[in-house]
């Protein structure tokens, strides 16, 4: 069964939705389940995390650009959700500045400040130099 993504006060709907979850690099996205899940499968560990806070509550972490999937099974292995997730970086209030191959990242809130990078982000940032 495929489920979307619905934004609700910042997090995601699963019931009754279709494919789909954005979350933003370092940010943590909350994901509430239609039903109890047992186990919680992450395709790819290095692009998103998921931690349990409830049986139907699972709160999802960026770790690294791309795409995923998530897989929540109930008590019997019947899915619940298997839902693409994308991990993206955030446009809003955040500036790139290039100088040829350095690239830096300023958060813009609403001063302009060198901001914190992941690995991820400085690997992205060495290849897109290039």
């Amino acid at each position: 069964m495929f489920l979307t993504a619905l934004s609700v006060l910042g997090g995601v709907n699963l019931v009754n939705a279709e494919p789909g979850i954005e979350v933003v690099m370092n940010q943590a996205r909350i994901v509430k389940l239609g039903r109890a899940a047992d186990t919680i499968i992450i395709g790819n560990p290095e692009i998103a995390d998921a931690s349990v806070q409830d049986a139907n509550t699972i709160v999802l972490t960026g770790k690294g650009f791309g795409i995923t999937n998530m897989v929540a099974l109930d008590r019997d292995g019947t899915p619940i959700v298997d839902a693409q997730i994308s991990v993206v970086r955030q446009a809003a209030g955040s500036v790139r500045v290039y100088r040829r191959a350095n690239v830096q990242t300023l958060s813009c809130t609403p001063y302009c400040e060198g901001s914190y990078k992941s690995e991820a982000e400085r690997q992205s940032d060495a290849e897109i130099a290039q």
